[in-house]
């Protein structure tokens, strides 16, 4: 399974958004409506790059560029702030209703709509933010946050202060998150022991102390690297080098190793508060909590029955063809059974590169880069340290304003095969988030796009997308193959399918967890029909999907929300339709809701 990381979204839902500071002031008679929206889209966008400098850094690499003005800082959970937020965002949302969108232009309205839509379900959850999970062992805050100071890149002698004193707060970064998991106790919402444990161990594990100590952290390592590079352009001198060098071992170890230790340590102390170690239909507003999620990470508006028939739908049809594969070719089995199909293909750079020219026909080009943006893809592999905490492979986007440096990281304690490796790779990169990251970037300078719309997250658009494109990609692996080799075309096929009816399964099994309260017992029966019977497999699904609710559904539902949204463009189009313009159609619209997209597409027809 594969993972973006985007941005560092660490804290409860009615912190994510900097709301507080809107004021009714803004509001003028002398301003018109696209005035007064251009206004709301500026103190929306700095004030979330203000809040927290770590996913500043992210968006945008040369702040000043954009007249912002900062401390260095990160966000830092503080529950007498949450009502001031809450009051903050009914404010915004009841002047946002005050502007009519037809009075805006053409992008400004769907930038409005988005807006609209997002703040209107963040509201329906926002009595349930202790339901959030900042420390969950696959997603949350302790396996991220290295992952982000590792690849926090040093243009200047300013990015190297600004990562010095992120480091120096990272105690109190964490000591919010302590309070908001005692919150969450004291409510009875805490994790299950099981998830505390793994916590636990990541917490140990991380920052290591013999590791800090000799100076091989990987947190030492790639500073050092970075602190090089800066030396080497004469940015920095050699004194500068070593003084920075020891300031970070210096943090690391006193500041940010304590931190996770202390995390750790206070896990451990809560353990045993936590009353549920199955679904969220468990919980008190369980259910109402989950459709809030749902929504929010799949940008999926459906009710719960429509998404059920969605995947069932598309699990029989997958189902039914890999039946049927099945039966005209005798020997699939066979082929199956001596492991991992070979590709002639193995290096990343090679793979990238073909994807690339495979692409050309059905996927448009790049709106008009400039040179220097140009986009290159460095391919690295995870931390060995960091391997057990991360997924199988993650795409690191660039800033807004420097979008041709782009990172791809490969977890080789996964191991993949040549086959798996190309579709991975189409997922991370072409046509998948590289490409889908870089046409947007692109296309939104070159028309002056509303900066808001880089704030506004949607996984389902985005991991939607990637995975739609991966399932593309097993075409161009046929073609790597020998011409006339059916046989070798079936088995693609078949790997193809069983991948789809493996995501949409567990997708099901995601609602049927956390909506309609199946229990273990019941996913392992469910689970062994299909030939899924050893008992530790089983149980990683589920305390998996325990954990990180409605994470398959925003790849697979957002994959499919992709189909429907297709076969609406071919049926509205006719003969005008082309996957190709309907690729373009789907880009340049940008990360979205599949509500807010529906309506698009009508309405450029």
């Amino acid at each position: 399974m594969n993972f973006f990381l985007k941005k560092l979204s660490l804290l409860p839902l009615v912190l994510l958004i900097g709301i507080a500071v809107f004021l009714i002031s803004f509001f003028s008679s002398r301003n018109s409506d696209q005035r007064n929206f251009a206004d709301i889209s500026e103190k929306l966008f700095i004030g979330e790059m203000t809040a927290n400098t770590l996913n500043m850094h992210y968006t945008i690499a040369y702040p000043e560029d954009y007249g912002i003005e900062y401390s260095p800082s990160l966000s830092v959970y503080q529950p007498d702030k949450s009502a001031d937020n809450l009051s903050g965002q009914e404010e915004l949302l009841s002047q946002l209703k005050k502007i009519s969108p037809r009075r805006l232009t053409e992008s400004d309205a769907y930038a409005y709509d988005l807006l609209i839509s997002f703040l209107d379900n963040q509201r329906t959850g926002n009595h349930l933010y202790l339901y959030e999970e900042p420390l969950s062992p696959a997603s949350g805050a302790q396996s991220k946050l290295p992952v982000l100071l590792a690849e926090y890149t040093f243009r200047s002698v300013t990015d190297v202060e600004d990562y010095l004193a992120i480091l120096d707060q990272i105690d109190e970064f964490f000591a919010g998150l302590i309070l908001f998991e005692q919150e969450k106790a004291d409510a009875g919402l805490f994790m299950s022991d099981i998830t505390a444990d793994k916590v636990i161990e990541q917490c140990d594990n991380i920052m290591d102390k013999e590791q800090l100590l000799s100076g091989n952290h990987f947190l030492q390592t790639t500073f050092q690297e970075r602190i090089d590079d800066l030396a080497a352009d004469g940015i920095v001198s050699d004194g500068e080098k070593n003084n920075y060098i020891a300031e970070n071992s210096r943090l690391l170890t006193d500041v940010v190793q304590p931190a996770y230790e202390n995390a750790g340590d206070h896990i451990y102390l809560l353990k045993g508060s936590g009353r549920n170690n199955m679904g969220l239909f468990y919980y008190p507003e369980g259910q109402e909590y989950y459709q809030y999620l749902l929504r929010s990470n799949t940008g999926s508006y459906r009710e719960i029955e429509s998404i059920k028939n969605l995947l069932y739908g598309n699990f029989k049809d997958n189902y039914d063809q890999l039946i049927l594969l099945s039966s005209e070719y005798a020997g699939l089995a066979n082929e199956i059974n001596r492991g991992q199909l070979a590709l002639p293909l193995t290096e990343p750079t090679e793979i990238l590169k073909d994807l690339q020219s495979k692409i050309i026909d059905s996927y448009p080009a790049f709106p008009a880069v400039p040179s220097y943006e140009a986009p290159s893809c460095t391919v690295k592999n995870i931390s060995p340290s960091m391997e057990s905490y991360s997924s199988p492979a993650y795409y690191l986007t660039p800033p807004i304003d420097c979008y041709g440096d782009n990172t791809i990281y490969i977890n080789q304690g996964y191991n993949p095969g040549s086959l798996s490796l190309y579709t991975t790779l189409a997922h991370e990169g072409y046509p998948g988030h590289l490409y889908q990251t870089v046409y947007y970037r692109s296309y939104m300078e070159k028309t002056g796009g509303n900066r808001l719309r880089h704030i506004l997250n949607y996984n389902g658009y985005q991991e939607g997308w990637a995975l739609y494109v991966e399932m593309d990609s097993f075409r161009y692996a046929e073609q790597l193959t020998a011409e006339g080799a059916s046989n070798t075309s079936r088995l693609i096929e078949y790997y193809r399918l069983n991948h789809a009816l493996q995501l949409c399964l567990y997708s099901l099994l995601d609602i049927a967890i956390h909506y309609d309260g199946a229990d273990f017992p019941q996913v392992q029966r469910i689970l062994q029909t299909i030939g899924i019977i050893d008992e530790e497999a089983i149980r990683n699904i589920y305390e998996y999907i325990v954990e990180e609710p409605t994470n398959y559904l925003k790849y697979y539902l957002g994959y499919l929300e992709i189909l429907e949204l297709k076969a609406e463009a071919r049926n509205l189009w006719k003969d005008n339709y082309s996957d190709y313009e309907f690729h373009r159609f789907f880009l340049e619209a940008g990360p979205s809701d599949f509500t807010n997209l529906k309506k698009r597409l009508h309405s450029k027809t």
